[in-house]
């Protein structure tokens, strides 16, 4: 028996239940992988390189890895992530040694659930990482990853992943897409439209992005009826490289549907830099509702993740710049913030709204119920901080009740690493065996059913919510 991975990991002890879920699993743990809603980089693609080392590969870019480490004093620049003003640690020995040091720390944890699995199932690695494996483990991995059938295409293949999105900004050239494209490579990798840049008037340099904005649709953002043209004619080129969604990443599910002249009026206060922070709120609110009528016209999916506070270390915010471990959920209200979009679409079959949440309080009293009745609505899975086999749970108990399956979307990765994809889609795939194989074994539905219900939560609901 491998020393990482028993193969009832994640099944009931009950042994009827156990039994159940893992037919369940056996019968969907080689459907392919569909990643519609993640953020690795599409230059690996486009490129195909071999990635350098294993710290490149495993530590550096990985938040939920490096923000552990911080929290037990290391710090970042031992972990080879530069401030900028000045450098880092660069021997990624180094850096993996530190890692191996203190792997300890992630007992228990979703991560560590993830790297042994890679570890095993991509490496062939099956002594516990430490102090003393250290030196072999990065030794074995970086003579792997120097192959030529460790490369990211190959990878890619390996991995089973039949389409993965990837997400990049509203004023980002998406050269990489263009390159994967012209490739010839049979990969299906796909952008998805990420317009905070130039939605949130509180976003670094939100005056000079609408400049680009415009100088790039050749629109006048200048203008509230020539900015949303920017964006109609900016997701059109998204949807020539592959997109079918957006996604939206705002503090809060805040919604507004102002009239044309009271947006109009809006819009020429943000744009000249005089609005004040409830202008600033009631801006990001209205573009929601405005992106949401676009949807209606050209149907990319809108996904909504609203509710974290982003870069709470001003200090590492400062020194560092976004994404580096410091996102901590907030509160979060749905019934109200989102009426006023469902108001102007919710009701409209052909449109699709995801809604994500970082507030589990907020399943069961407001997003099952509105999933549950509104046709345009889905539930995103449980993700970020809830990543994990608690928080799936938690997710199906609290949801399912409500929402039933159907109105969910099956599973996400949602990640920058690349190998913790299979790894985060085994988890689910037995977290839902597990899940279901108790409703068998209470008998609350048929075991024929179960086989269905596993299939469309591994596979079926993913690809077809998200329209790929």
């Amino acid at each position: 028996m491998s020393t990482l991975l028993h193969p009832d990991r994640l099944f009931s002890a009950n042994a009827t239940e156990r039994d159940i879920a893992r037919a369940l699993y056996e019968s969907i743990s080689d459907l392919p992988l569909i990643s519609p809603h993640g953020h690795t980089d599409p230059r690996w693609f486009a490129e195909n390189e071999n990635f350098a080392n294993a710290s490149e590969l495993l530590v550096v870019p990985d938040h939920y890895v490096f923000r552990m480490l911080l929290s037990q004093g290391l710090r970042l620049e031992d972990l080879g992530i530069a401030p900028q003003d000045g450098t880092a640690e660069s021997d990624p020995r180094a850096i993996w040694r530190r890692f191996a040091e203190n792997y300890h720390l992630f007992a228990g944890t979703p991560t560590r659930l993830w790297l042994d699995h890679t570890f095993e199932t991509l490496f062939d690695l099956h002594e516990p990482l430490s102090r003393d494996t250290a030196d072999s483990y990065f030794d074995t991995i970086n003579a792997l990853l120097a192959r030529e059938d460790y490369r990211p295409r190959e990878l890619f293949e390996r991995f089973g992943i039949e389409v993965i999105a990837t997400t990049e900004s509203a004023l980002d050239d998406l050269r990489w897409h263009d390159q994967i494209k012209d490739s010839g490579w049979s990969g299906r990798v796909v952008t998805t439209y990420r317009p905070d840049a130039v939605i949130d008037p509180d976003f670094e340099g939100f005056g000079a992005n609408l400049d680009t904005f415009g100088e790039i649709t050749d629109c006048d953002t200048g203008t509230w009826v020539g900015y949303l043209d920017a964006h109609r004619k900016r997701r059109a080129y998204f949807k020539q490289r592959g997109a079918t969604a957006t996604d939206h990443g705002h503090p809060t599910a805040e919604t507004a549907n102002l009239s044309p002249g009271q947006a109009q009026a809006l819009f020429d206060r943000v744009r000249a830099g005089k609005g004040g922070p409830d202008d600033h709120r009631l801006f990001r609110a209205q573009m929601l509702t405005e992106m949401a009528k676009i949807s209606l016209e050209d149907r990319l999916v809108m996904q909504i993740h609203p509710g974290s506070f982003r870069n709470h270390s001003e200090a590492t915010f400062t020194r560092f710049g976004r994404d580096k471990g410091f996102d901590i959920p907030t509160r979060t209200d749905y019934v109200e913030a989102l009426r006023p979009l469902l108001s102007a679409a919710g009701m409209d079959p052909d449109f699709r709204l995801i809604i994500f949440t970082l507030d589990e309080s907020a399943y069961s009293r407001e997003l099952a119920p509105l999933a549950g009745v509104y046709p345009a609505l889905r539930l995103g899975p449980a993700w970020w901080f809830h990543d994990s086999p608690e928080g799936m749970r938690r997710y199906r108990e609290l949801t399912t009740e409500t929402a039933g399956f159907y109105n969910s979307v099956g599973f996400n990765d949602d990640t920058r690493a690349f190998p913790s994809i299979p790894a985060r889609h085994d988890v689910a795939r037995r977290v839902d065996s597990a899940f279901l194989a108790r409703l068998v074994a209470d008998h609350r539905i048929r075991e024929d059913e179960a086989f269905l219900l596993i299939r469309e939560l591994s596979y079926g609901l993913a690809k077809k919510a998200y329209r790929l």
